[in-house]
Formats: structure tokens, C-alpha cells, sequence
């Protein structure tokens, strides 16, 4: 595509992004323990649908950054755009730094990985990578990070563990971390889920994205959908073939778990494109563009929300409850604990969605009256 030329919008891409938000919100926030299991992330090994959240936000993370250097390009020089991609990386990675502050800050235990922190990480080399490269160098690049941390993670000898170990305690993204990051700084002493040598199969994840905004703007607008979903049911078949040397798992970010989960983002994205931008059927979408075009605000909003809510205690029938499980049970005590958990988390995603809506309306408000002269 010439550099002048500014790359179309995706509506689909916004919609997929506020579905993934949605659901985000729905995982993170059961009323109680006992969910539904396609809501709580698999133990290890293994992929659920909430598994899916963090990976189809990187996947997304490399298509809006195609789309974002594409339409840059022609307005500014190679320096801005490599200033503006990094101001952008180092503000994500401050707020999930900030996130992981609250609400008890202690230098000795602040974590440092965290979900932002990984998201600003694949921005950022997504993003330079589509400024300073092409597309195949791209894709070269995310097989070989694929292939060599397989590679690493099954021959490459831990301390105190066999060789191609992959328990929880006992692999070589643990090691590395607990290397690296003192175990304080750790989501959990033995490891963490976002920690260092996992960060570099989840940069192959937004390559991938990558990739697909580059088959939505070079390739025949007539061609697009089918290229996009043979590539993603052939991730998806590597992927479940490779498992079965290198199980499927999110806390690994596994190379089988980057191409199953790839193959299952570019699929859902393909269908949104399919039906949104394709065949118009955009009447019923503004609440999931409502979601997508506010997914940091919600993100942040009910990360800090979600702990207040663990701060308060509060005694009911003999026990001390958080708030969270306290208006659990107090408004939904008479569904099943399951349902019960649902119904908080999708009241809870209302909530959310409102308080931001009401914020995003006093924005409005509070610039109209500065613009109005006195």
C-alpha cells in the first residue's frame, strides 16, 4: 500500500476488541469461586474460552499497530513515529506498574510483569517491527521465536529439575524469572504468568496480528476473508498438532499455545470482519464499539474497582465476607452458585460500562464549557 495513503477503519476491529473486553470483564469478575468452567483459565495445561482473552488482545495490539503506523507514516518522519510508539509503550507499562501498586505499595514486593506491562512490550515490537521492516522479516521473526523457545524450553537444563520439564516449578521460564526478578517482585515466589522468557512467544502473538492487517490492506478485497480463515485453521491444526510435544498453555505462553490461539483470534476476527464490514450488519454493534473504544479505561477501572472491593469486609450470617462475595449473595443468594457468580460479573460489567460512560460524558461537558468564551 503507497505510504500516502491512509488505511481504512475497521468497525470489525473495534467490535472484536469490545467483545474480548466483555469477556475480559466477565473472567475477571465472578461474584464467587465456584463459576462456570468455560469462565475460570485452565489450571496448566490446556486452553478455555477464558484463556482466550489475553492472547486475542495481543493479536489485536499487532493490527491496530499496522493500522496505526500505516496512517502515521505519511504525517510524520521515522523519529516522531519511533518517539510516539515508545511514549505510548512506556505510559502501558507505568499504568500496569501502577496497577500492581494498589492498594498496598511496598518497593520489596511490587510486581514488576503484569498484563499492560506484556501488552506495552508486543506494542512496542510490533509496532517498530511494521516501522522497520516487512511483513516477511515478521513472520520469519515469529517462527524462529517460536522454534527457539521450544527448543530452550525442552532442552535446555534447569537446576534441580529434568530436562524438559514443564510443571509449574520446574521449567525454564520459571527459572529465568526467579533468575532475573527477585521472587517478591513475582506473581506467584516459583514463577510468573507474565514474566520474562514468556513475553517473547507473546511478541510471535502479535505478529500475527501483524500479518493480518497486512491480508486485509494488500490483499484483493475479494480474497481477503478466505486467506484469513485458511490461516487461521491451519494455526489452529499446527498448534493442536504441536501440543502434543509442547502442550497448549497460557501461563507457558507455549509455541503450540501462540499458533492454537492465533488461529482461534484471526477466525473470530475474520467472522466480525466478515459480517461487519463485509455485510454491513453494524445496527446491534454500538455497545461492543463502546466497549472496544474504551477498552483501557474499562481495563483500568475495574482492575481498581475489583480490589477496593476486597478491602471491605463485611459480616453476614456469622461470616466476614468481602464486598464482592457480600453483594453476591445478598442480591443473587437465590440463583445457584454458579449463576450467581455470572450474574455479579455481568452486573458488574454494566456497572463498569456506565461509570465509564458517565466519565466520557463529563469529558465532554467539562471541554465544551473551556471551548465556550468567556
Amino acid at each position: 500500500m503507497p505510504a500516502n495513503k491512509t488505511p481504512p477503519r475497521l468497525l470489525s476491529l473495534d467490535v472484536f476488541r469490545g467483545i474480548t473486553v466483555a469477556l475480559m470483564i466477565l473472567v475477571n469478575s465472578p461474584g464467587n469461586p465456584q463459576s462456570y468452567g468455560f469462565l475460570a483459565h485452565s489450571h496448566w495445561n490446556g486452553c478455555s474460552l477464558a484463556d482466550l482473552v489475553f492472547p486475542f488482545f495481543i493479536f489485536m495490539v499487532g493490527v491496530s499497530a499496522v493500522f496505526s503506523v500505516q496512517s502515521s507514516r505519511a504525517r510524520l518522519q521515522t523519529g516522531q513515529l519511533v518517539s510516539k510508539i515508545l511514549k505510548r509503550s512506556i505510559m502501558l507499562f507505568l499504568c500496569g506498574l501502577l496497577l500492581n501498586a494498589i492498594p498496598h505499595f511496598s518497593w520489596e514486593t511490587l510486581r514488576i510483569p503484569g498484563v499492560l506491562q506484556r501488552i506495552a512490550i508486543c506494542y512496542f515490537f510490533a509496532a517498530v517491527l511494521e516501522l522497520s521492516t516487512s511483513i516477511r522479516f515478521q513472520v520469519a521473526l515469529a517462527v524462529m521465536i517460536l522454534i527457539a523457545y521450544w527448543l530452550f524450553m525442552a532442552y535446555f537444563p534447569v537446576p534441580g529439575a529434568a530436562i524438559g520439564s514443564l510443571t509449574q516449578e520446574s521449567n525454564l521460564a520459571a527459572y529465568v524469572d526467579r533468575l532475573i526478578i527477585p521472587p517478591a517482585h513475582l506473581y506467584q515466589p516459583l514463577y510468573d504468568p507474565e514474566g520474562i522468557l514468556s513475553t517473547f512467544p507473546a511478541i510471535s502473538t502479535a505478529l500475527l496480528g501483524n500479518l493480518s492487517a497486512h491480508i486485509l490492506l494488500g490483499a484483493r478485497e475479494k480474497n481477503r476473508l478466505g486467506i484469513l480463515l485458511i490461516l487461521g485453521l491451519s494455526l489452529c491444526v499446527s498448534g493442536w498438532c504441536w501440543g502434543h510435544w509442547f502442550p497448549v498453555n497460557k501461563s507457558l505462553w507455549s509455541s503450540s499455545f501462540v499458533l492454537w490461539s492465533g488461529g482461534l483470534a484471526i477466525l473470530a476476527f475474520s467472522f466480525c470482519y466478515w459480517l461487519i464490514d463485509l455485510k454491513k450488519k453494524q445496527k446491534a454493534c454500538g455497545l461492543f464499539k463502546f466497549w472496544g473504544a474504551n477498552a483501557l479505561n474499562l481495563y483500568v477501572f475495574h482492575i481498581i474497582f475489583l480490589k477496593l472491593q476486597f478491602m471491605i469486609h463485611i459480616e453476614r450470617e456469622g461470616q466476614m465476607l468481602n464486598f464482592k462475595n457480600y453483594l453476591t449473595q445478598l442480591v443473587f443468594g437465590w440463583a445457584s452458585p454458579a449463576m450467581a457468580s455470572l450474574l455479579y460479573a455481568v452486573s458488574y460489567l454494566a456497572f463498569c460500562s456506565l461509570s465509564i460512560a458517565l466519565y466520557n460524558d463529563w469529558k465532554r461537558k467539562r471541554a465544551s464549557r473551556v471551548s465556550i468564551p468567556a
